[in-house]
Parts: C-alpha cells; sequence; structure tokens
C-alpha cells in the first residue's frame, strides 16, 4: 500500500506480511493513517480534512492478492476491473475540495463498489467495534452474524412475517381510524355517478350538440346560400337567361374535345376539364339535397340548447382538468371520471368485507410470528451455548483462565405482544429477543454484563477473543485490529499476541499496536517514523529487522532505545514469540 500527502503522511510504502503485520509508532506519528488509508481503500468515506496542509490531493494505492474465484474477484472483474497476477489493484484520491475518486484493476469505479467488495476482503476490528458490541443489540447481531444460517432461515421467515403484520396493522388502522371520512367520500361519489347515469352523456355529445345549434340557429341563412350556390352552378329553371358553371364548363369540354386528337397535351387539358364538370354536377347534388334537408325548426333548437345545458353542466362539474379532457371532447372527461370514481366507490363499500379480512389476516399473521419467533429464539439459544463456550475457550488463550462467559437471551413481556412459550412478549423486527454477553471473570463471581462486570484490560481481551471467534465462523483473507489490546498489559499482553500470531497461521492478520508484547510476534514489524525539519512534518514507514527491531521493541518497553534490560527483554519477548511462530498448529 502506498499512502501520498495523508494527514502526517507525505509519502510512505507499507508492505504488509502475509501473515502477521505489526504496526507500531509514538503517539501522532501517524499510525493512524495507516488504518485510515486501508479504510478508503475499502469505500471509507472521504473527508477534504484527511488531505495534508499544501497538497492539492491525497492518494491511497493498494495491491491485493486474491484468488480469481473469489466472490470479490468476481465481482471486480464483471465490473470491468483487471486482476494483475492474481493482484486487484486498487487507488483512491480525495481532493483537498473533498471530491473522491476510485479506480478498480485499471478502471473507473463508484466508491460504493469499494464497500460491496470489502467484507470479502478485509474485516476491520478497532476500539469502536468494541464499544459497539458493548450495546445489547449489537451483541444480538453478533450472535446471528456466528450462528450464520442456523439463524439465518428463521430470522428471514420472520422478517417476512412481521413486515406483512405491520403492513395488515397498518391498514387496518387506515380504515378504522378514517371510516367516517370514507362513509362521506362514498356518498360524493355515489351522488356524482347517478348523476352521471342519469344523463348518459355520450363520447363526444357535447361537440355535436354545439354544432347542431350553431347549424340551427342559422338554417335559413345557410338554405339561401346552398340555393344560390346550386343555382350558380347548376342554373336556375325560371331564369332562361342565366348562364351556369356547369354550362360554361359543358361549352369548353365539347370545344376541346373535337380536335384532342391532334396533340396530346390539349387532350390531358380536356380530361382534365371533364372531370371538373363531374365535381361540378356531384356539389350542385349535394347542395341541393343539403337545401332541402335543412330544418329551421325552432322546437328541435330548444332541445338541442337543453341538452347542452345538461352536459356542459356535468363538464364543469367532472370534466375539469381530467387527462385527455380537452383532446377528445369535454364529455370523455366526465365518463372519464365516473369509471375511475366507479371503481373507487366499489374499494370504499367493501371496506367491512376488507375490515374483516385483514382482521383474519392480521389474527393469523400474530399466530404464525409466535411459531417463528420460538422457531428463532431456540436456533439464538442453541448457538449462544456454542458461541459463549468458543469465547470461553478463547480467553483461556488469553490468560483469563477462569473466565467464563455465557450469553442471556431474555424477552421483555409487553400485552400487545406475540406469544412465545406461552407468555406475551414484545416483537420487533429481529424477534422478540434480547441477547446480552455475561462475564463471570473468576470462580464464584456472579455473570454480569461486560459493560459493567470486566475491567479495561478484561473487556479488551473478551472483545479480541469475540473477534477472534468471528474469525473462525465467518473467515476472511485479511484481518485488521486497531489497538484492541488497549488495557492489556504483562502476561495477558503476551497471550494477546501469541493468540493473534496463532489467527494469522490461516490468515493475514494486521495489527496497530503500542504493546512490545504483541508487537514481538509480528512476522513484519512496521514503525511509523516522525521527522520534523522546521518546516514541514513528514512521517515515513520503516521496517524494522534485526538490531533495529531491538531498538524499537526497547524503546516500547522502556522508552529507551539503549537500555541494557529493555534490549534483553525484547530479545527474550523475540524468542518467545519465535517459538509460538514456529510451533505446530493444533
Amino acid at each position: 500500500m502506498r499512502i501520498r500527502s495523508l494527514g502526517v503522511i507525505d509519502d510512505a510504502v507499507v508492505e504488509l506480511s502475509p501473515g502477521f503485520t505489526a504496526v507500531t509508532g509514538e503517539t501522532g506519528a501517524g499510525k493512524t493513517m495507516v488504518v485510515t488509508s486501508l479504510g478508503l481503500l475499502l469505500g471509507g468515506r472521504a473527508d477534504a480534512g484527511l488531505v495534508r496542509i499544501g497538497s492539492k490531493a491525497a492518494v491511497v494505492e493498494g495491491r491485493i492478492t486474491v484468488a480469481p474465484d473469489t466472490p470479490a474477484a468476481v465481482r471486480a472483474v464483471e465490473a470491468g476491473a483487471e486482476l494483475d497476477d492474481g493482484a486487484l489493484l486498487i487507488s483512491r484520491t480525495v481532493s483537498a475540495e473533498g471530491r473522491s475518486r476510485a479506480h478498480l484493476g485499471g478502471r473507473s469505479v463508484p466508491v460504493g463498489l469499494l464497500a460491496e467488495l470489502a467484507p470479502d476482503l478485509v474485516a476491520v476490528h478497532g476500539q469502536t467495534d468494541q464499544q459497539s458490541l458493548l450495546r445489547p443489540a449489537r451483541q444480538r447481531q453478533a450472535l446471528d452474524q456466528y450462528a450464520g444460517t442456523a439463524v439465518a432461515g428463521p430470522l428471514g421467515d420472520y422478517e417476512v412475517a412481521y413486515r406483512r403484520l405491520r403492513a395488515v396493522a397498518g391498514e387496518l388502522e387506515e380504515l378504522t381510524t378514517r371510516a367516517r371520512e370514507r362513509a362521506q367520500e362514498a356518498d360524493l361519489l355515489r351522488f356524482g355517478l347517478d348523476e352521471i347515469a342519469a344523463a348518459d352523456p355520450q363520447p363526444g355529445e357535447d361537440t355535436d350538440l354545439a354544432a347542431e345549434a350553431e347549424r340551427l340557429r342559422h338554417a335559413e341563412d345557410l338554405a339561401s346560400a346552398a340555393t344560390a350556390a346550386h343555382g350558380a352552378l347548376a342554373g336556375n329553371p325560371e331564369d332562361l337567361e342565366a348562364v351556369d358553371a356547369a354550362t360554361l364548363v359543358g361549352g369548353a369540354h365539347r370545344a376541346l374535345d373535337a380536335v384532342r386528337a391532334h396533340d396530346p397535351v390539349l387532350a390531358a387539358l380536356t380530361e382534365r376539364i371533364g372531370e371538373i364538370g363531374i365535381l361540378l354536377s356531384d356539389v350542385a347534388g349535394e347542395l341541393a339535397g343539403y337545401a332541402d334537408d335543412l330544418d329551421a325548426d325552432p322546437l328541435r333548437l330548444a332541445t338541442v340548447e337543453e341538452r347542452r345545458s345538461i352536459v356542459n353542466h356535468l363538464v364543469r362539474k367532472y370534466g375539469a382538468g381530467e387527462p385527455g379532457a380537452e383532446e377528445a371532447g369535454g364529455c370523455a372527461g366526465v365518463l372519464a371520471w365516473a369509471e375511475r370514481n366507479a371503481a373507487r366507490l366499489t374499494e370504499l363499500e367493501g371496506d367491512d368485507d376488507r375490515i374483516g379480512e385483514l382482521t383474519a389476516e392480521h389474527d393469523e399473521l400474530r399466530s404464525r410470528l409466535s411459531v417463528l419467533a420460538q422457531a428463532l429464539t431456540d436456533a439464538r439459544m442453541d448457538a449462544a451455548k456454542r458461541f459463549a463456550d468458543a469465547v470461553t475457550a478463547e480467553l483461556v488463550e488469553l490468560a483469563m483462565p477462569h473466565a467464563r462467559v455465557s450469553i442471556e437471551i431474555r424477552q421483555t413481556e409487553h400485552p400487545d405482544g406475540v406469544v412465545v412459550d406461552g407468555r406475551t412478549v414484545a416483537y420487533g423486527p429481529s424477534g422478540t429477543d434480547e441477547v446480552e454477553l455475561l462475564l463471570a471473570p473468576h470462580p464464584g463471581a456472579q455473570p454480569r454484563p461486560i459493560a459493567k462486570g470486566a475491567s479495561g484490560g478484561e473487556l479488551s481481551r473478551v472483545m479480541l477473543a469475540v473477534e477472534v471467534v468471528f474469525a473462525d465462523s465467518a473467515p476472511v483473507p485479511t484481518y485488521l485490529f486497531d489497538e484492541v489490546d488497549a488495557g492489556v498489559g504483562g502476561k495477558a499482553a503476551v497471550e494477546v499476541g501469541r493468540r493473534l500470531a496463532r489467527l494469522a497461521q490461516s490468515a493475514q492478520v494486521v495489527v496497530v499496536t503500542h504493546l512490545p508484547q504483541v508487537a514481538a510476534f509480528a512476522d513484519r514489524h512496521l514503525v511509523v517514523e516522525k521527522t520534523n525539519d522546521g518546516s514541514v512534518t513528514r512521517s515515513g514507514v520503516q521496517a524494522m529487522e534485526g538490531e533495529d527491531r531491538i531498538r524499537e521493541l526497547s524503546r516500547m518497553l522502556a522508552g529507551q532505545e539503549d537500555s541494557e534490560l529493555a534490549r534483553a527483554h525484547a530479545e527474550e519477548l523475540l524468542e518467545t514469540a519465535r517459538g509460538t511462530r514456529t510451533a505446530p498448529r493444533g
């Protein structure tokens, strides 16, 4: 991993061991930036405040070895990334303005994709995780995670039933609390539908009526105009001297028809004049029929105006604003309103039936939820025993041989809950169980919640034991522990280092620590060093080997690199650690 312009780190390369890597350094030297850098590569939140003062951007680049058939590698390839000799290249850039960019396998990708891949690549455990594990809700999640499919199956069934029960309960509440409003709405809809049904408007009727009324109001003018036009086209039998268009066109056609054989152009014109004559004859005939059929009937006009009044009233009342009303005519809006609200009325009138159906479903779901909650509790009880035994076994390895961990699973009684094991208990989205991790640090001690029953050092070891048990049940290639050994010292610190070294035999382990007893067990020891030249603070990450490592462990032990006692202790720690790393796994 290469880190540039991030916090106090100017430019540093971090090479992690395939086994156990310890990262140490003075307070404020930038150890946290190493953890932050890995977090950025895993899709963590970008913060412009991380960018080194005077730099335009912070850049973190990482090379992570992955097997091509792992979920992370498959998902990366699906996103267009390419593997480089079995490694996934990841980079993250954070600008001083706060903008963030991510690249995966040579391809620009959303930052969210890095976060999606993270759980399959690295498990990060820090003091924040320890604090969250003190909360009962987080402890329940931890137990469920440890149990795997044994709890995931019943929990999934319970969650489906729970969500449906909440939806049914919400609909029931709405139907019952809004019963009066819905009844008033039904009355209004019923009145409107009856009014429309009585009038029986037809699609486009308002437009047709308007046209007919206009025609009836001007019937005499229309008849007179049609008669005059007919006479102009076809002639008037009572006026023998009048010249009409049909006679003139007929004369023109006869004159040309006599000579059309001598010129094709003239023949074409003759044909067109003949067509004009036919068209004039047709129009004249239709004008005659129009004039004969036109009837200036005052009674019919009154009937049409009365019908228009009824239809327009409906359009104003029900058709305004209806989709398509303007394009298809006002009646279309009225009919659309009727169709839509007939369905709504059916729904409202069926409320009583719906309430009965929902009540029956609600009761059935509560019964089913009781059965599912009991199955979920049973699965958690079984997993809790195994989980507690596994954590207790880890505490033996962490210099707490007499400590005992147990998990209490209880339910809070609630009159509106579901029946579980003969009691009515409160139910929630994850079941009816409250889970709490208890610790009895020595024989005869009463088990107490770990937040109250453990000292700082004991709490750190319990949390580390929990994390190690998680690692066994849900393994990932790399584990990062950020000062999870806080509050631990002496022999207990040695056992913490030994346990981390054993975990590193099956996975890559990275530990940010201030304890020399832990750092001594590392396969690679990295030190974050900070120097100050008076103007710019730079940090580098150096690998400690041989004499340099002894000096660093001496500094961590006594604050003095050249203390003979500290050097002897450091060498003894390294010798103890070598024995652990070379011991066969068991």
